[in-house]
């Protein structure tokens, strides 16, 4: 006698029940719950930012989306760490990233200052949105592809979705840091978001960080740059994020010309695909983690 129901041994159900427990036991493993996890916790960060901002605690709300983007580069380093790349987690960070870099940026610029132009301020919201979105679009729709120049190159194509809305906040930035009201002008905010929305769609070569090497006399300059970097973040955080922001935009035109040169040189080498395809997701997918990770061309 084990104290069981008849037919039950250990967790084990005779009929629809076994039938159960052979679906869980076939099921996914716990492994691959924590980059979409993370994905998750990154989606609940960009909705909390409308939150604060529909409370007028923009600072909270900038630094919800900032924390986005952090998980939003965690999650897919997670998946090929844990060698837990699946289509659902690939399809989920997409339909995070529209909502935590794309939505709601727009809805926080839109609640900061746009709203003072009921017309204009919204249409260049909806303007950003969409376009992250639709960034969002073709990178799903050109996993598969093999002719991707600007990839096989080291780039990436315009600017991602999460450094697109470390762009719009500039203004915010520059606002929070000097408290000068003119950084807070409902036209030209208008504007910078309408040119970042086309700066993410664009065909434009941008670098991409995970694809740079730098040569080993600039490593220890750029580790101490990056100490200093972080200890201005936490001192002086929104007037660091503006110089941040600065420097990304001026090295734009610096990849441009990079690319081209690359270009004359004559083609690259293709990326070879993995060799070990894992079921249901693309050859070049990262599951998780969209744009962040190494395989991410756009």
């Amino acid at each position: 006698m084990t104290g069981e129901p008849d037919g039950i041994q250990g967790g084990e159900f005779e009929g629809d029940g076994l039938r159960v427990r052979r679906r869980l036991a076939g099921g996914l493993p716990m492994r691959v719950f924590v980059p979409n996890a993370i994905t998750a916790a990154a989606l609940c960060s960009g909705l909390t930012g409308i939150r604060f901002a529909i409370g007028g605690d923009y600072e909270r709300a900038v630094q919800a989306i900032i924390l986005a983007g952090l998980l939003d580069g965690i999650d897919g380093r997670a998946a090929r760490l844990l060698k837990a790349q699946t289509r659902f987690g690939a399809e989920l960070d997409s339909l995070a990233d529209s909502i935590s870099f794309g939505v709601a940026p727009a809805l926080i610029v839109y609640l900061w200052t746009l709203h003072q132009l009921p017309s204009l301020g919204w249409i260049a919201a909806l303007a950003f949105a969409i376009c992250c979105v639709l960034r969002l679009a073709r990178f799903n729709s050109r996993l598969d592809e093999i002719d991707q120049p600007h990839k096989d190159a080291g780039f990436l194509t315009g600017v991602p979705a999460p450094i697109g809305a470390g762009l719009a906040f500039l203004p915010m930035y520059l606002w929070i840091a000097s408290g000068v009201p003119e950084f807070a002008n409902p036209i030209a905010v208008s504007v910078w978001m309408v040119v970042i929305a086309f700066l993410m769609i664009s065909s434009l070569p941008t670098l991409s960080w995970s694809r740079m090497s730098p040569p080993p006399s600039l490593r220890v300059g750029l580790i101490a740059l990056v100490g200093l970097t972080v200890a201005a973040l936490l001192t002086e955080p929104w007037f660091t994020l503006a110089v941040i922001t600065i420097a990304y935009l001026a090295l734009i035109p610096i990849g441009i010309v990079t690319y081209m040169k690359i270009r004359r040189r004559g083609p690259s080498p293709a990326v070879p695909s993995p060799a070990i395809p894992v079921p249901g997701v693309p050859p070049q997918s990262t599951a998780t983690g969209g744009e962040d990770g190494p395989n991410g061309p756009f």
